[in-house]
């Protein structure tokens, strides 16, 4: 059961971010954000009410406030990052963000193995080589780097605070729909000020109907995933559910490649894919 809902957790992650790469093409991230997250605040507020999830209110909020906040910042630096592309490099450097749990556990007196020391090396190297020479063509601009960079932090941060955010189902619930409603906020306050700016909000000042199955569909996806990872979790071994579930930027690498037929230089490839293995090598050091 927790390799079933563990992999259910990559494919659902892997195909979100896809989708919200996708639609950051043609719609401002801030707006993706704001509408999909809104979507799924909605759905989350409604397994609260179902599962009693208003009973574990408590000073543990607090990091799911925390998370909230942090989340509007690495979603749009990540998809921003997505929308510069290729998805094939973006994705796989994302899953960095398994760093900052690291970073927590050191700064709490605990020391890496060898295996975590050679997880940080590879993944390093991977960062390095996923941009990509600039010799015999252009490598992947430095903006994509940078903000997928910002986006793992970010991620890692927030899967820190959510963590410590709940100790049960219905508290979980709970905490992912406090960590939405503060992206919603944050991420409507963020549009508000880049609007008053001069930003376009809705291209040609019009609501995006057509794209509001897929906006639904990337805020839902990324709290179904939530969901299966949790119960993957709690049947089985932390570790094992935590490096199935971190395997989604192949899903994501595979429909770009299918869909966008994207193609990457060798050299690039290595780097995505040494920054994946050092990501597991981490995850089960």
């Amino acid at each position: 059961m927790t390799a079933l809902f563990a992999l259910a957790t990559s494919l659902l992650w892997g195909l979100a971010d896809f989708g919200g790469g996708l639609l950051t093409r043609r719609l401002p991230a801030l707006t993706v954000v704001v509408i999909s997250q809104t979507i799924a605040a909605a759905v989350l507020g409604a397994l609260v009410a179902a599962t009693g999830g208003w009973s574990e209110a408590g000073p543990r909020l607090w990091f799911a406030l925390a998370a909230g906040l942090a989340g509007p910042v690495a979603m749009i630096a990540f998809y921003k990052a997505l929308a510069l592309g290729p998805m094939g490099v973006v994705s796989p450097l994302a899953t960095l963000s398994v760093a900052v749990p690291v970073g927590v556990g050191l700064l709490l007196g605990e020391r890496p193995g060898l295996v975590q020391v050679a997880g940080i090396a590879v993944a390093v190297a991977g960062v390095v080589l996923a941009g990509g020479p600039q010799r015999g063509g252009a490598g992947v601009q430095r903006q994509t780097i940078v903000l997928t960079l910002i986006a793992a932090l970010g991620f890692g941060a927030v899967f820190a605070l959510i963590a410590e955010a709940s100790t049960t189902v219905p508290g979980l619930f709970l905490a992912l729909f406090v960590q939405r409603l503060t992206n919603v906020a944050a991420g409507g306050a963020a549009l508000y000020v880049s609007v008053r700016r001069g930003a376009e909000a809705l291209p040609g000042g019009r609501f995006p109907w057509a794209s509001v199955p897929a906006l639904a569909f990337v805020g839902l996806a990324d709290v179904a995933a939530n969901g299966t990872y949790a119960v993957a979790a709690q049947h089985g071994p932390v570790t094992v559910a935590a490096v199935l579930a971190s395997l989604y930027p192949v899903v994501t690498a595979l429909a770009a490649r299918g869909v966008l037929r994207e193609r990457l230089r060798a050299v690039q490839a290595a780097g995505a894919g040494l920054a994946l293995v050092g990501t597991l090598l981490l995850a089960t050091g």
